[in-house]
Parts: C-alpha cells; sequence; structure tokens
C-alpha cells in the first residue's frame, strides 16, 4: 500500500501498509502514546517527528521486521525503542536493546512492560561494555556511520549473524569507507517510510586480512 506523504501516517495506515493483526496494532498503539506521554518530559525524539510518529519512527521500524533472520537480535543505541522495540513487538524474537541513557531506558522498560514484550531486555550500558553473546542479527538506525556501526558489533558477529542497518543518501560513501578495513556482502531493500532512504543488509561480515 502506498499512503500519501502529504499527509501524516495514522495507526490505520500503518497497519493496512504492514498487515499486522488487531492485537499487534494495539501493542504498537499503545507504545505510541507512551511516547507522546513521556516526551513531554524527556527528549525521546526529535519534536517535529511527532505529527508523523507512525510512519517517521514505526513504519520505518516495523519494515526491518520481514528482513530478520530467526533468532535473537541486537539493537544498538536504542534509544526510544526504534527499531529494536518495534521489532520485539512485531516478531516476538528475543531483542537485546542497548541504550546508555538512563532516563531512555526507564521509558525503554516501560514501554517493555506496557506492551507486553516480555521478549525485550534493556541494557543501560555502552556498547563497548555489554559482553558479547550469540546473536542472529545486529540492528541500528541513525546511530553512527556504518564504519562505526561494524566496530561496535565486532564481538557479537558469528559467521550467519546479518547486519540490518537503516541508512539514507550516504550509503554508498559509507560502504566504501568501510570497505578499508571489513569485508562482506550486502543489498540494499528501498525503504517505505523514506523515498531517500534504505535498509542495508549485510552477510558475511568480517574484518579484512590486514586487520589484527
Amino acid at each position: 500500500m502506498t499512503v500519501s506523504r502529504e499527509t501524516a501516517m495514522t495507526a490505520e495506515d500503518f497497519s493496512a501498509a504492514m498487515s499486522v493483526s488487531r492485537e499487534t496494532l494495539e501493542r504498537l498503539q499503545a507504545y505510541a502514546e507512551l511516547l507522546v506521554k513521556w516526551q513531554a518530559k524527556i527528549n525521546l525524539v526529535g519534536p517535529a517527528t511527532i505529527p508523523d510518529l507512525w510512519r517517521r519512527h514505526l513504519l520505518d521500524s516495523a519494515q526491518m521486521a520481514a528482513h530478520l533472520p530467526e533468532g535473537p537480535v541486537l539493537d544498538l543505541g536504542s534509544g526510544a525503542g526504534f527499531p529494536g522495540l518495534v521489532l520485539a513487538i512485531m516478531t516476538g524474537q528475543p531483542v537485546h536493546m542497548v541504550e546508555s541513557d538512563a532516563r531512555k531506558c526507564a521509558f525503554l522498560r516501560e514501554a517493555a512492560r506496557v506492551t507486553g514484550a516480555a521478549n525485550a531486555t534493556i541494557h543501560n550500558k555502552r556498547i563497548e561494555a555489554v559482553a558479547p553473546f550469540p546473536v542472529a542479527a545486529v540492528t541500528a538506525r541513525a546511530l553512527a556511520s556504518l564504519a562505526q556501526l561494524l566496530d561496535w558489533a565486532a564481538p557479537f558477529l558469528q559467521q550467519r549473524t546479518q547486519c540490518l542497518f537503516l541508512k539514507g543518501a550516504k550509503v554508498d560513501e559509507e560502504l566504501t569507507q568501510a570497505g578499508e578495513h571489513w569485508k562482506m556482502s550486502s543489498r540494499r531493500v528501498a525503504s517505505l517510510s523514506d523515498p531517500s532512504g534504505l535498509i542495508l543488509i549485510l552477510s558475511e561480515v568480517h574484518r579484512g586480512r590486514d586487520e589484527r
């Protein structure tokens, strides 16, 4: 379904675009309502994005669900839960969200409780401080350059681990930069929420032979 970008996306528009169940939509609605409530106290997302919350944040995150491999997910720099908590709600897979800001972690815990996302685990730590564990996928959104994301993800990467990163117009530049130290297979999926965005999906990720 194509929704006009001239008007804000509604929960009903989102449901039609993503074909989610009534239960999933209700959980996402509870999440959205809680975010708007907390936004008045702490800055969870850019204030200008709130009027189009369903497109800018929920759809932007939810579109990744169809491309996730089965298994635990590590979401780097989760912030207000995008994409991590949305993916936990959408897929039911274990999702580990790493966020260093204690106030945002308080929001994430409350959002996970309100939405019944028992499969979501919040790590109130810097990414570098999280002890490595096996994951099927690493995700991130609007966090850092590709090279930096791969450096952070490195301790968690196994042979079959995939990386799914939401990227924008500078993706070619970032791939070139990361390619100086990393080898990987990549494919791109056009974004449903942003005509200039995409989901960058990486597999067989490993450091180049010259790396120690």
